[in-house]
């Protein structure tokens, strides 16, 4: 049904957990081969784009970050019509000039997970997407002049390390990063940016400093009241912001997002079964009937 389908969606993180001024609201539970979702989908009107809301989390902050369904969500807005996908992230700083408060939009990743499924192709079709620039840079580049709109001190550009979690770095573990020249430090961004592009969506992340990682020797050791407190605030900027950025988010020639997949399957077609092409249609359908 049209009502139920966006090609917007956005993931939203700790402390995001519903969308501000959402009319024609419809809550969507889906069923996909990965499980449940996160929560239920929000689909609804935001300045007159249809949008996709999911809380990463769950509502009530339910999941912890290694236990996110991550494919289950995004096959879930995949299957919903979404084509761009924003990202809202709570993150720490590994530099003294991403202050807390700030706005990063990273550019580079590093995966730091060990115990998360990271791809749709781990059964019965193998691809390889490309995967050296892992944000979508017109998504990225809409973000950053919205944040500067708002008044936010946001910073284009970085390389964001993604840890298992649940737990804080230890000052070891911050320093090594540091010395990678990794910028900031979060714990969801990965599987969901893999995925997103195996999905052939544009995907950008809105990277809200809450900390200073424990790397900072004149700043007070990472407290959850600290974290929650710079989240609050970085919260209601991301609902400003993403006012703004829903609008503008339209397709890019030139950022190859949405087709992803096109030189990426190696399996041949005649060697993969019937049910394997069911179950990855909504990702895999207009390559392989």
């Amino acid at each position: 049904m049209p009502d139920q389908e966006a090609t917007i969606g956005v993931i939203g993180g700790s402390g995001l957990y519903d969308m501000d001024g959402m009319t024609d609201v419809h809550y969507i539970d889906v069923d996909t081969p990965y499980g449940k979702p996160s929560d239920s989908v929000v689909v609804g009107t935001l300045e007159g784009t249809r949008v996709a809301f999911l809380p990463r989390h769950g509502r009530g902050h339910r999941i912890n970050p290694t236990g996110i369904p991550v494919r289950a969500n995004i096959y879930a807005l995949k299957v919903l019509g979404v084509q761009r996908l924003i990202s809202v992230s709570a993150v720490g700083s590994l530099k003294e000039d991403f202050a807390p408060l700030d706005l990063v939009v990273p550019d580079q990743i590093i995966d730091r997970t060990r115990q998360r499924h990271n791809t749709f192709f781990d059964e019965g079709v193998v691809a390889h997407v490309g995967f050296a620039e892992p944000f979508c840079p017109g998504a990225s580049s809409v973000i950053a002049a919205s944040g500067q709109e708002v008044g936010v001190t946001t910073h284009l550009g970085g390389t964001m390390i993604v840890m298992e979690g649940p737990a804080f770095s230890t000052k070891a573990e911050s320093f090594m990063y540091r010395s990678w020249g990794a910028g900031i430090i979060g714990m969801t961004a990965l599987p969901e940016a893999k995925l997103a592009r195996e999905a052939e969506m544009c995907y950008a992340t809105m990277a809200w400093i809450t900390d200073y990682d424990c790397w900072h020797e004149s700043e007070e050791t990472v407290t959850v009241e600290m974290v929650v407190q710079n989240l609050l605030q970085n919260v209601a900027h991301s609902k400003e912001m993403l006012h703004k950025v829903i609008p503008q988010l339209v397709p890019s020639e030139n950022c190859g997002c949405n087709a992803a997949l096109k030189d990426a399957i190696i399996t041949d077609p005649r060697g993969i079964s019937e049910e394997t092409k069911h179950k990855l249609r909504p990702i895999v359908g207009k390559y392989i009937n």
